[in-house]
Parts: structure tokens; sequence; C-alpha cells
């Protein structure tokens, strides 16, 4: 047995036990997770240094601090999160409990990236842990420094039963896709995503895929450009343009390319000095493997800003192409790195054209101080997410889904969503052995009546909030209590009389204008029982 499938083996034990299921203990796994984060800072700051020449500050900017504030929506809520949520119902269901229950999926295998190694790895971690599952880590082994630091660290804060580290390259992570399931969360490029679906198609795996693709940023003619501009290369240039989310390529009118380059180049002096090489905020290509794809990607452009660069360090300095035509070398990929292409568009026309001919992607940036146009391109177009007037931050922000579209991924997480895209939304309807008046409708031999009252009963939803619920069932109880204080006088009431007060009844409850019209209602309430059928509890 290999050590891949030992640690799943070990996981799905564990899982079994049911240990993980509880709210507590999923709350004291996630603050030991909390304290590794923060206890661990110097160890993951010098990983990341050594992976990517990321900063000091840069680490938490950058990585841990939005792990932290996860970890912390996470505990506060999860008790919200994990309850039975109540849904609507319809008239055959107003009296039974109706409800969503998420459960736990099983043993979830978490996939990493090497360019935000913590942010990337960790954060599905969390929502893994919050929706009760055992998880197997497979951090990324291009950024192996890092790699090692969750291996050695990590089982010293976690249940490292319920949560194995497995680390190692192609051939681990093969065999690991070999073993069974119940969801992978895959962080990284299409190519590999495809062969994580082929294997995971073997067992019928559900899959999340938190891919990239060719962000484009819009800046329009109305919007104050020193503000678009410093916003787009603090974007562009984080992290070396190792960010799945940056802006891949600028879509402008030409009369403001040059205009735009200045500002750039403006920013990237302001940012990391005359000497963005000797800069410590900014960092280096991961490998000489991914340096020279970069390099050949620049083949055939015009290079109006930056383009230094040395191999041995694996540094390519911030850099903006001028003039790029849409079949040039750097526009059939994704860039994944410190390289902007600037493309000339006469209008917004052109540039929705544009973005819509092309694979949908993670991000769409819009730069402009027209609201009309913004509603616009999200209207036309689609993306994994949008951003106005900035770049990179939904990220951030908890309470929105992260995640793409087609060919950019499948797939959510961030706060709630992460819980729900790693738990089971069961559906729940409680009843009781009781109402079988009502179930008459429902039985053969079916006739008409019964289908008029199963139409009635079906497809009346009924959405009451908190105190609609009380007065709905005080009125219900009203209405019983008459009908089972009947006297020997009401005996005598025609058919019809009796039509015409159920039919006001029926008003009274906000059910619609449905009167007694049928005799089969005789059916359905009786005079002679102590029971009204479709009423009663």
């Amino acid at each position: 047995m290999s050590r891949e499938q030992k640690a799943v083996d070990r996981a799905r034990k564990a899982f079994l036990t049911g240990r993980s299921k509880s709210l507590e203990y999923r709350i004291t796994q996630l603050k030991n997770l909390l304290r590794f984060v923060r206890e661990r800072q110097n160890e993951i700051t010098e990983g990341l240094k050594k992976d990517l020449g990321r900063s000091e500050g840069g680490t938490p900017l950058y990585e841990t601090l939005g792990l932290e504030s996860e970890i912390n929506l996470a505990v506060k809520y999860l008790k919200e999160w994990a309850a039975p949520r109540p849904v609507s119902k319809s008239m055959m269901t107003i009296s039974d409990q109706v409800y969503i229950q998420p459960e736990p999926l099983g043993v979830v295998l978490v996939i990493g990236a090497w360019n935000y190694p913590w942010a990337v790895t960790i954060g599905p971690l969390i929502g893994a842990i919050a929706a009760g599952n055992a998880a197997v880590i497979k951090p990324s082994e291009v950024s192996s420094h890092t790699s090692k630091v969750m291996e050695d660290f990590l089982p010293l804060y976690l249940d490292k039963e319920l949560y194995p580290v497995v680390t190692g390259g192609v051939t681990e992570t093969q065999e690991l896709l070999k073993q069974r399931f119940d969801h992978i969360f895959y962080t990284g490029n299409g190519t590999v995503a495809k062969i994580i679906m082929e294997a995971a198609a073997k067992h019928l795996t559900p899959t999340t895929l938190e891919l990239g693709g060719k962000s484009p940023c819009y800046i329009d003619n109305n919007c104050d450009l020193a503000i678009a501009c410093r916003r787009i290369a603090w974007g562009k240039y984080s992290n070396c343009g190792q960010t799945c989310i940056a802006p891949d390529y600028i879509l402008c009118d030409p009369s403001m390319q040059d205009r735009v380059i200045e500002e750039i180049k403006k920013n990237i002096k302001d940012f990391y000095t005359e000497d963005p090489q000797k800069c410590l905020d900014y960092g280096r290509i991961i490998n000489q493997r991914h340096f020279k794809r970069l390099m050949a990607l620049l083949e055939g452009s015009t290079v109006a800003v930056g383009g230094e660069n040395d191999e041995s360090e694996c540094y390519i300095g911030p850099t903006v192409l001028r003039d790029i035509k849409p079949d040039a070398k750097v526009m059939q990929e994704e860039i994944f790195g410190p390289l902007l292409p600037i493309l000339t568009v006469s209008s917004a026309d052109e540039a929705i054209k544009f973005i819509n001919q092309r694979e949908k992607p993670l991000a769409l940036y819009i730069f402009t101080s027209d609201n009309k146009l913004i509603k616009r391109m999200i209207a036309e177009t689609s993306s994994g997410g949008v951003v106005a007037n900035d770049c990179l931050m939904h990220f951030s922000v908890s309470s929105l889904p992260f995640g793409g579209v087609g060919n950019s991924g499948m797939g959510h997480y961030h706060g709630k969503y992460g819980f729900d895209n790693l738990s089971h939304l069961r559906g729940c309807l409680i009843k009781q052995l009781k109402m079988e008046g009502v179930n008459k409708m429902r039985y053969p031999p079916h006739t008409a009546d019964k289908l008029g009252w199963a139409r009635f009963f079906i497809l009346k939803h009924v959405d009451f909030g908190s105190l609609g619920r009380m007065v709905l069932l005080a009125l219900m109880a009203v209405f019983v209590a008459v009908i089972l204080q009947v006297t020997d006088y009401y005996t005598h009431i025609s058919l019809k009389s009796w039509a015409e007060f159920g039919g006001s009844s029926l008003k009274a409850l906000g059910l619609g204008g449905v009167a007694f019209r049928n005799v089969s209602l005789i059916r359905i309430i009786s005079l002679n029982s102590r029971s009204v059928g479709w009423l009663s509890q």
C-alpha cells in the first residue's frame, strides 16, 4: 500500500468515527488552525521568501490575514451555517417539517497552487473543516519550501488523521488521484484540471476547479486615469504578476494608450523604485521554466516600459507592451507574469465583442465613472467575478462567492460559499401518520375531482414569515374549534351553506377565493367526524 493510499485510508477511518461531525470539534480544529497561522508566521514568511521572493510585509497582506479573517468568520457563524434551513411549503406540506440539512461529504482532497500557496491551499481547507469533512492536503511541489512548512507543522496543530499532509510531485499526485474521494478541490491551470476531472470521473467524484484565464481590463475615456492606472499597476505587478485574477491585458481607446503607459510607468517607480530588482517588495518568477515561458511570450511585441530580466535570479521587471494585436504570442495564453499588453479598441461595444469572442475569464475589470456602462458590461459579458474601478479586491470579500465559469473553473468558495460547496445540502421532509383526508387525492382511483384538489394543494405555495405562520396557525385553530363544536343546528344546514362557509373561511386564511363548490369537499371534511381532514395536525 502506497503512502498516499495509507493517508487516504486513515482519513476515511477517522471520518467514520464521526468526530469531525461535532460542531465543537470543528470549531476546535479551526481555532487550532488559526493558532498555527499566528504562531508559525516566521516559518511561513521564510518559506515564501525562498519560493517567491515574497517580502516580510507581503506575507500577511497577500496570504495570512485573509486566512485569519476566513477562520474567524467560520468560527463565528458555523452553528448558523450548519443548522437546518427552513424552506417554503406548498399547501400539501403546510403542516410538515420541510428543511435543508447540511451534512459533511466525507473525505476531500485539496490540491493547492504555488503562487499563493497558503491562501489557495488553506482557504479551501477551512471550508472542508467547517463542513465536517476529513481532508487530505496536497501542497504544490513547485513552492517546495512552503510545502515543507505545511508538512512539518500542520500536523502539530490539526488532527493528523483527519487532515494529513501529503507532499511530492506528479507521481504522488497521480497516486492520490487513483484513490476514491468524496470531493476534489483543485487550484491551478486548465491542463491539469482536465487530468483531475478524468480521474474523478472514474469514481463519480464532484470537483471544484479554481483556474484562471486572460482577465481583461477595460479603461473607459470617462474615468480618473491616474487612480485607475495606480490600481491596475498594483493588481498586475503584485506577486510579480503571478496571480490568477491579475489584469491580463488592457483594452482602451487609441488616444489613451500613451497616457496609460506614462501613468503605469510612474506607478511602477512609486511602488518599486527606479530599480525594482533591488526592491524587497518586488518578487521573483517561481522557477526558470516559467521564466523562459514568459520571455518567449515577449517575442514579436513592442516593449514600452521595463523588459529588464535576469535568468539567474528568475527576475523579470514590471513590463508594459504597446500596440498589441489579438494574434500576438502574448495573447494566446494566460500570462501569469509581469507583462501587461495594451490593445486598442474604438468603443465599449468593440471591447465587449472582443471579450465575448474569447474564453470566459476568471475576472473582469472595468474602469469608468459611468454606472450605466458598468451595468451594461456586467449584463453583456460573462466572467467568474467583476470588479469596477479596482483590481483583485473581490477575493478579499468573504460574502462574495469566489470562483470561475466555463474555462476559468467551476464551483466556488469563501465564507459560507466554501461551507456550502463542501457540504451535501440534504433535503428533508418530516411528515406524521395523519391527514389521510388530504392524502386521498393522490391515491387511486384517480378522478377529476381529486385532480382538481391536488392542483390546488400542490400549486399553492406558502411562504410566511414567523409572524405570518403564527397568525395562520391561530386562524386554523379557530377554524378547527368552530367545526369541532358543531351542534345539531349545523347538521341541518344545506350543503350549499357549508360551501359558502368553507369558501369564506379559506379567504380569511389568505388561501384565495376557492369556494367549496364540489361535493368532493365533503369527502375531505366530514361533519360526522371529529377531525378536519386536511387541516388536522
